[in-house]
């Protein structure tokens, strides 16, 4: 079988750094117990040393890091353990999954929550930060919500000018880094950020079944999910203290190990020099979508910072079919609406949705010409 040329990063990045599958392997088979349940404390070890040094990427020593099986459990976790009340204002922006969306329309029909759309030029896709000043003193935000990058257009929030203006009015901020974190160096240790979710399998180059997000520990969150933490059993209540009261049930340590060996092999590349190669890779496909006329682009304007992410119309075609020949021509890529509906409304390609290319540090040359390849037989035969 021919080797695949995979542009489906945004989904999960493939492949991973090859000492995150010998690692997480040889950690499983030699130590592959529960963390904080046992007299073996090789599984806790690792574990806490994997928040250290999360913490340490994102700059922010004063922080917690809470582990999930997935952030969209994390977002779950927080929009609905948070202290929310009737009638609260809660700010969007155009591009959120549906691990927010959704779960902010269930909030709704418990609190009738004011939502609203943070500012956005249609044509540029940049965030209007002065817009953005006059939404708020129209209408004071209780919760702001952001992907810092998107995952059908690879737009870039500039989450410190909006974060600190909201933090200014009270307001909770909630950060979805999916798609950057690992990627872009972004400091969070400034108390303008009260939540910022991770996910392992994406932009961190991790294995699947490990996510979270990390917090200032100042807002309790009401439990999801209740059940044993390892600590206080006796009590029939869950723990107070942090990371426990959201950690209940036994961890994911081949997650964690993968996690582990990940945010060594980003430490020993550099962040930098991932963030560069990336957006090496991000101009090689531009360069060559934009070869073709059959192909609409969508992206946004040259001086809006974006990641590698980037969603394509062609002529004649709907996003599956194509995604089928590209398969057939050993491409993969990804279709349809991403998870991401008001993305695709805001961008003016609901409900057929588009092509998605998204590339990774592991993108080569040859995969770039496989996709010329396949991009010019879909042209010469349209």
């Amino acid at each position: 079988m021919s080797q695949i040329a995979y542009f489906n990063n945004a989904a999960t990045t493939y492949p991973k750094p090859e000492k995150v599958y010998t690692f997480a392997d040889k950690f499983y088979r030699e130590t592959g117990v529960n963390s904080g349940r046992g007299q073996i404390n090789s599984a806790s070890k690792l574990t806490t040393l994997t928040r250290q040094m999360l913490l340490e990427l994102f700059h922010a020593k004063n922080k917690k890091v809470v582990f999930t099986p997935s952030a969209t459990e994390a977002i779950n976790v927080i929009l609905r353990g948070l202290p929310l009340t009737d009638n609260c204002t809660v700010y969007v922006s155009p591009f959120e999954h549906n691990a927010v969306i959704r779960t902010l329309h269930y909030l709704q029909g418990i609190y009738k929550l004011n939502i609203i759309t943070l500012a956005v030029d249609e044509t540029t896709l940049k965030y209007d930060v002065e817009k953005i000043k006059y939404q708020f003193s129209e209408s004071t935000p209780n919760l702001v919500v952001m992907s810092h990058g998107s995952n059908v257009c690879g737009v870039v929030a500039p989450i410190q000018k909006i974060c600190t203006l909201s933090h200014g009015y009270g307001a909770i901020n909630v950060i979805d880094m999916c798609q950057t974190a690992g990627l872009i160096d972004t400091d969070i240790s400034g108390s303008i950020y009260d939540f910022v979710v991770f996910a392992g399998h994406k932009t961190l180059y991790a294995t699947f079944g490990i996510a979270g997000f990390i917090c200032n520990g100042d807002i309790i969150l009401e439990p999801l999910i209740f059940g044993g933490t390892g600590i206080d059993s006796a009590n029939l209540d869950v723990p107070d203290t942090i990371p426990e009261r959201y950690e209940v049930g036994s961890q994911n340590i081949l997650g964690i190990a993968g996690l582990y060996a990940a945010l060594e092999w980003n430490k020993e590349i550099g962040i930098s020099n991932i963030y560069a190669k990336e957006q090496a890779s991000h101009d090689k496909l531009l360069n060559i979508l934009k070869k073709y006329d059959n192909i609409k682009v969508i992206m946004p304007a040259d001086d809006v910072l974006a990641v590698g992410v980037v969603s394509c119309v062609f002529d004649g075609y709907s996003s599956d079919n194509i995604g089928q020949i590209l398969s057939e021509q050993g491409v993969e890529v990804r279709t349809g609406l991403h998870c991401a509906p008001t993305a695709h409304k805001f961008l003016g390609t609901f409900p057929a949705g588009t092509v998605r290319f998204s590339v990774s540090y592991f993108n080569t040359d040859e995969d770039f010409e496989k996709l010329d390849e396949a991009l010019e037989y879909i042209h010469e035969n349209s």
